[in-house]
């Protein structure tokens, strides 16, 4: 069996502004903004790079080699597709490992320094681990030898499709191409729409998954129909932190619309890639529904933080409030006692009586004070709140 390629990747957003910085750091090791340049000097050693070039098919790119015979592509919209050309049959697994490892270890940590600074990815975001798809390219194998390797790799697949020109085996992990007559340029270009579209719904699913999370998180703040005044700041400030993350990634989102266009635009200008997306069953219109439900369901959040926000900033208004009300009140009390004993005296004296009463009167408005604070602290303001039917009635 002649496996000949190995290839995985990645996607996000990136613009050619990025693309250029990329460009100089990996061709002088170089970066306009304030960053370490020993750091920079470590990850351009590690990334071991060997030519350079930068192009344009579609869109603009930077391409590399490295010593390991990785070969790796950068687009100006973010998408990263790597690929490892030096593949046996026998090294298969190993060959993959080095090619992740590079992925892992060595590219992804240059690029995030890289653009360590600005706009901060929410922590939902990071650290999130990714099951890359494996496209393993073969070379006029036989239906029997293609099977074998599905069963060494995955021993399931969901989808196939053959014809005269190239055999596909889908599985969850790992696509399997079978080159019969294509070229290795078209099948490339076939790889890097599946990239982009795997990896823009696997954010998009994210982005699922964190409105749900975040939803019921204000949904704990909020179910306390009664919560005491000390407790309104902490939640506060709860909500001011999920908003920060809502804005944070409804910027995102907002942003994903322009790439589905670029990437639809260049496939509809590529006969060949239009043949091998027919056999994905992926839709760009697909894509496109799906992002505006994603984007329906973001406005649906941001909504539902911002009166959680207003409702408990209304509750800490009216906390300090009544704690100033009661202030006031100890403190016109004071200033009367005081007033009504300077009246009552013809001239000041100093006796141990008045100095004893003096440090009760301090103690007792102290005492007073302390009251008041312990009183609106642990006093429960109730929460009115419109509720929800979260339960679905099946009849």
């Amino acid at each position: 069996m002649k496996i000949t390629n190995v290839y995985i990747g990645g996607w996000f957003q990136r613009t050619m502004l990025q693309l250029t910085e990329i460009y100089d750091f990996f061709r002088e090791c170089k970066s306009n903004l304030a960053l370490d340049q020993e750091k920079l000097n470590d990850f351009h050693k590690s990334l071991e790079i060997g030519r350079i070039d930068y192009g344009v098919s579609g869109e603009e790119y930077v391409t590399f080699t490295t010593a390991l015979n990785i070969t790796v592509k950068i687009y100006e919209d973010g998408l990263i597709v790597l690929n490892n050309n030096h593949v046996t049959e026998d090294t298969l697994f190993t060959d993959i490992d080095k090619v992740t490892d590079y992925y892992e270890n060595k590219l992804s940590p240059a690029i995030n320094y890289l653009f360590s600074l600005g706009a901060p990815v929410p922590k939902e975001l990071a650290h999130i681990e990714t099951v890359y798809p494996y496209f393993i390219v073969c070379d006029n194998v036989s239906k029997e030898e293609m099977a074998d390797l599905l069963n060494r790799t995955e021993k399931q697949k969901y989808f196939e499709f053959n014809n005269d020109k190239y055999d596909v085996v889908r599985g969850d992990k790992y696509y399997l191409i079978n080159n019969k007559k294509k070229s290795l340029e078209s099948i490339e270009k076939y790889l890097e729409s599946q990239i982009f579209i795997r990896e823009f719904k696997g954010q998009m699913h994210r982005y699922l998954n964190l409105h749900r999370i975040i939803w019921e998180k204000i949904d704990e703040v909020k179910e306390n129909v009664h919560v005491k005044g000390a407790d309104i700041v902490k939640f506060n400030s709860k909500l001011e932190g999920y908003s920060k993350t809502v804005n944070l990634i409804d910027g995102r989102i907002n942003q994903m619309g322009t790439y589905i266009s670029t990437r639809e635009k260049i496939s509809k200008n590529e006969p060949e890639l239009a043949e091998f997306l027919a056999i994905s069953g992926y839709r760009f219109e697909t894509l496109r529904d799906t992002l505006d439900y994603i984007k329906y369901l973001w406005d649906m959040t941001q909504t539902y933080l911002s009166s959680a926000q207003k409702l408990f900033s209304g509750l800490k208004s009216d906390v300090s409030n009544k704690s100033i009300n009661s202030l006031t009140l100890v403190t016109s009390m004071s200033a009367g006692a005081s007033i009504i004993s300077l009246l009552t005296k013809s001239e000041p004296k100093f006796t141990s009586f008045g100095i004893v009463y003096f440090f009760l009167l301090a103690l007792l408005g102290w005492g007073s004070t302390k009251l008041i604070s312990y009183v609106s602290k642990n006093r429960k303001y109730e929460i009115s709140d419109v509720s929800y039917d979260t339960h679905i009635d099946k009849k």
